[in-house]
């Protein structure tokens, strides 16, 4: 099965978040030849019932490629046509499996080992197959992360600040608006202070950026609202401190700042024969936590598509990222020797 075919295969195989069991096991079930083939072992991490994250290794490994095997809603088959695959999951994340897989089959094909290949379950939500596997290290020097990089090395990515904010008031009949307090006005002026803030800026990563997600509040148009809400995600670029510092003055007297999420930004290295890029989206990386080595990230197709209903990867990526995966992880083995 070339990396097209499997690609589109991976993508027919809906995985949204939560619901990987069946991706996972029909990876196990094409992994296992290959495992075996070439003196590996595959094993399948539960994470929690009917969730599970995929390692296959080969000799004691000093490179990991990983990515997840979760996708977003809503799930859409598999189209191509010359130039693209289309589908949920072609470029985030199932293409990336893909490339990765033939990358393995060439390095074992030359004689290589060392490596390993890490599947794991919830990137697009919580990060839980990661976070699990930090606990479990293998002894991994390296761990090139997947993702949608336009084939470029990523020199960085941003780190995600997430807040809900909650507002509360009192309830009174709207003509007579005086004998109540409304949340939905302390809301939308805490949101307006929060907008004005300075938010940092770094000199690769560039401005840490604010989203605001969702707003829900209110009871009818007659009447006064007791409470409100709204979700903010804050993209950082450096130490979250004072940017919390920010929000909760911004948000104090007039609604309870409650911190939802706090992965912080990663810087990386350049290598050499890759172009790079600065990524301003949040990876399973800081998840990992090191366990798994110094990171790298690398991945075909652009992350402006991802998540949309015109998901979709390139086919000459697909082709280029196989390559560059195998290169990068021949690098590394290399300098894995070197250090030993």
């Amino acid at each position: 099965m070339d990396v097209f075919a499997l690609t589109r295969t991976l993508v027919d195989i809906e995985s949204i978040t939560g619901n990987e069991k069946a991706v996972g096991d029909w990876l196990f079930d094409y992994l296992e030849p290959l495992a075996a083939e070439y003196g590996g072992t595959l094993e399948r991490i539960e994470v929690e019932p009917n969730r599970f994250n995929l390692l296959a290794i080969w000799g004691d490994p000093v490179v990991t490629m990983s990515t997840h095997l979760d996708t977003v809603p809503p799930f859409f088959a598999s189209r191509e046509d010359e130039e693209f695959i289309w589908g949920r999951g072609a470029c985030d994340v199932k293409g990336i499996i893909a490339c990765m897989i033939h990358a393995a089959k060439a390095l074992l094909a030359e004689g290589r080992r060392g490596f390993a290949l890490l599947f794991v379950v919830g990137e697009e939500r919580n990060s839980a197959g990661a976070y699990f596997m930090a606990n479990k290290p293998r002894g991994s020097r390296y761990l090139i992360n997947g993702e949608p990089t336009s084939c470029k090395l990523a020199l960085g990515s941003k780190g995600a600040l997430r807040y809900e904010l909650v507002a509360s008031g009192r309830m009174a009949h709207s003509a007579y608006p005086e004998l109540g307090e409304s949340a939905i006005e302390k809301l939308l002026d805490a949101l307006e202070r929060v907008r004005r803030i300075d938010w940092p800026v770094h000199p690769v990563l560039g401005p840490s950026t604010l989203n605001i997600g969702t707003i829900a509040g209110g009871r009818a148009p007659n009447v006064v609202p007791d409470e409100a809400r709204a979700e903010l995600l804050i993209r950082l670029v450096d130490d979250p401190a004072p940017v919390r510092a920010a929000v909760l003055a911004a948000c104090e007297g007039l609604v309870e700042a409650k911190e939802q999420l706090c992965i912080p930004a990663i810087l990386m290295d350049a290598r050499p024969g890759f172009e790079t890029d600065v990524m301003k989206y949040t990876t399973d990386i800081p998840a990992f936590g090191g366990a798994w080595g110094k990171p790298l990230l690398l991945g075909p197709g652009t992350i402006h598509v991802a998540h949309t209903s015109q998901e979709r990867v390139p086919k000459a990526e697909l082709l280029k990222a196989t390559g560059l995966y195998a290169q990068l992880v021949r690098q590394l083995l290399e300098e894995g020797k070197s250090e030993a």
